[in-house]
């Protein structure tokens, strides 16, 4: 697979801290949400096709720990690499970075599955190959 872009960067808004004037924590799920469609447009497999064929990524669960905060007008990395791959399941890993800095705001990972349009739990390697030996490449070259 060609060079990857596996970086997102994202800028804080104001909005988005709060009244100690740092990034409230429940933000950092969207964050990491913004970070996987964009990673998943980079790899050939933007959402909206995704769904065009069929299937469906749902979270299952979310594990984070915060390390440093960021405030507003803070630029954060967020970089995405795939720790667990079945065809069934997918673990996605997070390192989100504060770009100025250089310093660890979080180390996170979601869990999720792969459905049909049915919500019903779909092995990808058999419902769509093309997509699934992507999601192993990535797999692979993050061991």
């Amino acid at each position: 697979m060609a060079h990857i872009n596996n970086v997102f960067e994202r800028k804080i808004n104001y909005y988005e801290t709060d009244r100690m004037g740092i990034v409230h924590h429940s933000n950092y799920i969207r964050y990491m949400e913004e970070g996987r469609c964009f990673w998943l447009e980079q790899v050939g497999m933007p959402f909206a096709t995704m769904e065009d064929k069929g299937v469906t990524i749902p979270v299952l669960g979310v594990n984070c720990e915060y390390k440093h905060y960021v405030t507003f007008g803070d630029v954060i990395l967020i970089e995405m690499f795939v720790k667990e791959y079945s065809g069934v399941r997918l673990t996605v890993g997070y390192n989100i970075t504060n770009k100025e800095t250089g310093e660890l705001v979080m180390l996170a990972e979601t869990k999720h599955c792969f459905t049909n349009k049915d919500l019903r739990p779909i092995n990808l390697k058999k419902y769509e190959p093309e997509f699934s030996d992507k999601f192993q490449l990535l797999f692979d070259d993050n061991k």
